[in-house]
């Protein structure tokens, strides 16, 4: 059978399995197992325990539950409430700065967290119910919400850089670098287009009702915010400046955001603790265990000369880089719609980086424009993780109004991979300043 027909196939029993329910990895294994069997017997079968323990034991993985510990932490207390307050005192005055604190607050939480449902949880239980009570509509207080959780798989520290990194066998740290100009050149394309949104609605959330705060107020808060912040710049600094590797930069990260959780919002109560190291076991061994069935069936996909023949097929295509690269922007889009970022990452980064790297583009730019696509799946139908979240906070919001709130910021998502493909050394400059061009 042609391998491009097999890779149709196998493509359409994926959909077809992870349509039925089962989770990503069991249906990996599910699809991969079964072609395996079927086109290359059973011999083939005896490999796939030692492929699956292959693909975990690497000391980079460690990195992962580790950066997932950090974001527990930092979950589990105020700190999220107390960024938004801190951040909607300080810009008062500003048009539409409630929705810009908040844009703000899901930032820098996300930044913290890494994890996109916390971010919304966390900064949408205050920021939603204020926004609505100062005018704000409903579209505007959940989308902003909505579209500000997505920048924390963007902004480093990421774990979803991290499972690209281990995929494409890629620098982590290059990529966590890469990640920092195009995340706040999206979170200034947000803030842009929600002072104009206020600006085009009228007064409403300039005044903030005639509310204002002392200077004294202002600083109150922030002795609360700042350790968590000194902590990721700390563990930024400890990465880049060569001090310790990614995975002992996020061991000792953890310990810290620990030690300030328990210190600073007395987070002492054993069952506390317990169910930050339970939430973030079972984050971990979820991504490992995707992790090593997405080994398996890149295993499959290898043995039956699918990757191959998809990658020899695209780069005898006779068109232009960029609209190569266009199909596969779509490509990527369409996938985030219904697969979350880590499965896609690991399904797709094998196949599409000799293509890439063969068209001429560089694949730490990649890693961004993929993220960025991974973000506007968070807020799109039919899975859009992140809008079922906002209607769980809030759900006299229907998920309607979220999305039709989100869609102006994915329209800033998909202007900011335009501007990343006219300037890609937004992506590439910071990496190759500080760390040396690539090899």
């Amino acid at each position: 059978m042609d391998p491009l027909a097999v890779g149709g196939l196998v493509a359409l029993c994926t959909v077809v399995v992870l349509f039925s329910g089962v989770s990503v990895a069991t249906g990996l294994l599910i699809v991969a197992t079964g072609f395996l069997l079927v086109f290359d017997g059973a011999r083939s079968l005896v490999a796939l325990p030692e492929l699956m323990y292959g693909e975990l034991n690497s000391f980079a993985l460690l990195s992962i539950p580790m950066f997932i510990i950090m974001g527990a932490a930092i979950s589990s207390t105020r700190a999220g409430p107390d960024l938004y307050e801190a951040l909607e005192r300080w810009l008062t005055k500003v048009p539409g700065g409630l929705v810009v604190s908040n844009l703000g607050a899901c930032a820098l939480f996300a930044a913290m967290s890494g994890s996109s449902p916390a971010t919304c949880a966390a900064i949408g239980k205050m920021g939603i119910p204020e926004m609505r009570k100062r005018g704000y509509p409903d579209e505007v207080a959940a989308g902003s919400i909505a579209a500000g959780g997505t920048l924390g798989i963007l902004i480093p520290p990421s774990v979803t850089m991290i499972v690209y990194g281990i995929a494409t066998e890629t620098s982590i740290g290059r990529l966590f670098l890469a990640g920092v100009i195009p995340g706040v050149l999206l979170v200034s394309l947000f803030i842009a287009w929600a002072i104009y949104d206020t600006w085009r609605r009228g007064a409403a959330g300039v005044a903030l009702s005639g509310i204002s705060y002392s200077w004294a107020q202002r600083f109150e808060v922030l002795p609360r915010v700042l350790p968590f912040l000194a902590i990721i710049v700390g563990v930024l600094y400890a990465l880049y400046g060569g001090i310790a590797t990614p995975s002992e930069t996020a061991a000792v990260g953890a310990m810290l955001c620990i030690i300030v959780a328990v210190i600073v919002y007395r987070l002492y109560q054993p069952m506390a603790l317990w169910a930050v190291l339970r939430d973030s076991t079972k984050e971990s061994v979820m991504i490992l265990f995707i992790i090593g069935a997405a080994g398996v069936f890149s295993f499959m996909l290898s043995s039956l000369f699918v990757t191959q023949s998809v990658a020899g097929w695209i780069a005898e295509l006779d068109v232009n880089r960029w609209v190569l690269m266009g199909i596969i922007n779509v490509f990527l889009l369409v996938a985030g719609f219904f697969l979350p970022p880590v499965a896609v990452i690991l399904m797709s980064a094998p196949i599409l980086l000799p293509i890439i790297t063969s068209a001429g583009f560089d694949p730490i730019w990649f890693a961004v424009i993929l993220t960025i696509n991974m973000e506007i799946g968070l807020i799109t139908p039919p899975v859009g993780l992140n809008l079922y979240v906002i209607n769980g906070i809030a759900p006299d919001i229907s998920l309607k109004k979220i999305l039709v709130g989100s869609l102006p910021f994915v329209g800033c998502m998909v202007l900011a991979i335009v501007i990343l493909c006219v300037f890609p050394g937004l992506a590439t400059w910071l990496p190759d300043y500080l760390m040396g061009p690539a090899l």
